[in-house]
């Protein structure tokens, strides 16, 4: 994985979520989110022995270790307390020509843009949400973060229009674009044009903790 990346990915990604900006930290670039179901996160860029080391030392719960990297390697690397949990996928596009929004009858755009956060949201014709995503540019990358379509406006192209929406935004076209995927966004993106860089893995402790 490139470190370089993974750093301005999760740089963009704080500013997006409104959270502290990551710092170095046992080999790990450590994100303190002091949420109440996560106190802080290790995000490393591939497989270390500083992870085992972290994770032989970490007792409090609700604290994540995420590595760029196939789920079973990073399980390798920490003791059995140690769980897995859902796992990502780091995709990227490369820089080129955004596709124009398009939208089905009975549906509004609205884009907001307070440099360097955008914020799109599509709204159903009675005003309720019904999809909504966000992106921002920092360095080289141009990210993408919580793309969601509420279950009601599925299957009618709202994701893919919200994707095309903050795409607009982007300033400088050189910006490597970078999100991270479910499994389900991971097939939605791979027909606009994304490819997979690399596996994006998590493990937390075992409860009772």
């Amino acid at each position: 994985m490139d470190a370089d990346l993974l750093e301005n990915w999760l740089r963009a990604r704080s500013i997006a979520r409104g959270l502290p900006q990551p710092v170095p930290d046992r080999g790990a670039l450590r994100v303190d989110t002091g949420q109440p179901h996560e106190k802080r996160r290790y995000v490393f860029a591939g497989p270390s022995p500083r992870i085992t080391e972290l994770a032989r030392d970490i007792i409090e719960p609700h604290v994540y270790i995420k590595m760029c990297g196939p789920a079973p390697l990073l399980q390798s690397l920490v003791p059995p307390r140690w769980l897995p949990q859902p796992g990502g996928y780091m995709m990227v596009k490369e820089p080129g020509r955004n596709p124009v929004p398009s939208l089905p009858l009975g549906y509004r755009l609205q884009v907001v843009t307070e440099f360097p956060l955008t914020t799109v949201r599509i709204f159903a014709d009675d005003d309720t949400l019904a999809a909504s995503g966000y992106a921002v540019e920092y360095g080289d990358v141009f990210i993408y973060d919580r793309i969601a379509t509420d279950l009601a406006h599925q299957h009618q192209g709202l994701g893919a229009a919200v994707m095309a929406a903050l795409g607009t935004a982007q300033q400088s076209q050189a910006a490597r674009r970078v999100l991270v995927a479910t499994e389900a966004g991971r097939r939605l993106y791979s027909t606009l044009g994304w490819t997979l860089h690399s596996h994006y893995s998590t493990v937390a402790l075992k409860p009772p903790f």
